[in-house]
């Protein structure tokens, strides 16, 4: 689930250089993301449903990274507890998102796109109806 322009980044120093895979980018960005109060969960799609399956924890799971030569753009695929304010969520995961990756890699992050795909109820939702 990730897309890349660059095989990894890639930084020179004067002692040599350093190279940060993509994955360790989306990791980063979705360990950030998972942190935030009111996301229920990550939503990696199929491919990140089966790793899970198969009994490995996908730290990664609902994150696409698209790298830059010095900065990054992130999606962020997340499902929101009931009754939290999702435009809040989503606000705090850009943030969370955007100074983690920066903190930890010195990358610029340009983008946090956050796409709320879905809402998690832990109880029954009891209806208000009318029976006749």
């Amino acid at each position: 689930m990730m897309e890349t322009s660059l095989s990894h980044l890639e930084q020179s120093y004067d002692m040599g250089r350093v190279e940060i895979a993509p994955e360790v980018i989306q990791v980063i960005a979705g360990i950030a993301a998972s942190e935030v109060d009111g996301v229920a969960y990550m939503n990696g799609g199929f491919v990140g449903e089966l790793v899970e399956k198969l009994g490995r924890k996908n730290l990664s799971k609902g994150v696409k990274v698209h790298l830059g030569e010095h900065h990054t753009v992130v999606d962020v695929s997340i499902v929101v507890q009931y009754g939290e304010h999702i435009p809040d969520v989503a606000r705090q995961v850009q943030h969370r998102v955007k100074n983690g990756i920066e903190d930890m890699t010195g990358l610029e992050v340009v983008e946090v796109n956050v796409h709320v795909v879905g809402v998690q109820v832990s109880q029954p939702v009891k209806l208000n109806r009318e029976e006749k």
